[in-house]
């Protein structure tokens, strides 16, 4: 794949991943195909900053996790009020990792 196209991505990209992620997806962009990269683009990626914010105004009724797919706990932070708040406060500080991981393993399905 053209290496101009590559550095677009993951310039245009970056935010959604963790920074030692990015090595590794230019690795597999480099031995993708076009058809690849096409399908690439048209993925849908969560944003881990408004994950946070979603986090902080609705998290304690398990929103952030329903966004991320996690049904499960959504559901227990739904039903518990984010295990009296406990949940909630320790989700403001792991969500956007949790959401770059879920990113990376959504395109690892494509590369």
């Amino acid at each position: 794949m053209d290496k101009s196209k590559i550095d677009m991505y993951l310039t245009t990209n970056a935010k959604y991943f963790e920074p030692s992620a990015i090595p590794i997806i230019r690795q597999k962009l480099e031995n993708a195909s076009d058809d690849v990269f096409v399908s690439l683009q048209a993925c849908d990626l969560k944003d881990p900053t408004v994950l946070l914010i979603i986090s902080i105004l609705l998290g304690s009724l398990g929103i952030d996790r329903f966004m991320l797919g996690d049904v499960g706990m959504g559901i227990l932070k739904l039903l518990t009020l984010g295990c009296c708040g406990i949940l909630t406060i320790v989700d403001w500080f792991t969500i956007s990792k949790k959401t770059k991981e879920k990113n990376l393993a959504t395109i690892s399905m494509i590369l």
